[in-house]
């Protein structure tokens, strides 16, 4: 994955301050707190498209590609890469600018698969516009 000259791909659909209280003793963030980054910003896109309730399914793929230290700005940038019946896939790219030196870079990618669900939780099809994106 060649990385140099990159830039974002998809909309921004998600900012947040990585803090103290998601690292380890050594400052890097932890995994998990990322992928949960993630699964929000994946979620607000579903939602929008979806104009639904969603729930996460699947992470078919993820890829941590470089350490996030506290005090990075982390922004995760969604796309659409397949709808279904009751299914929307996200293809999520996250990038984290380094306050301190003034540097982006790419830091994780994942693939998140969401469904449209009902009042009692049961998956529900989703009405795609024309364009479904």
């Amino acid at each position: 994955m060649d990385l140099d000259n990159q830039k974002p791909d998809g909309e921004l659909v998600l900012q947040t301050v990585a803090m103290p209280a998601d690292a380890n003793a050594y400052g890097d963030i932890f995994g998990g707190w990322l992928v949960s980054q993630m699964d929000l910003g994946g979620a607000v896109l579903a939602h929008q498209r979806a104009r639904n309730r969603v729930t996460t399914v699947a992470i078919d793929q993820m890829v941590f590609i470089k350490p996030v230290y506290i005090g990075d700005l982390v922004c995760c940038y969604a796309t659409v890469i397949k709808t279904g019946h009751s299914s929307i896939a996200i293809k999520l790219q996250v990038w984290a600018i380094r306050m301190r030196y003034g540097i982006e870079e790419q830091v994780a990618e994942g693939t998140f698969t969401f469904v449209a669900i009902d009042e009692n939780g049961k998956p529900k099809p989703i009405e795609w516009s024309v364009d479904k994106n």
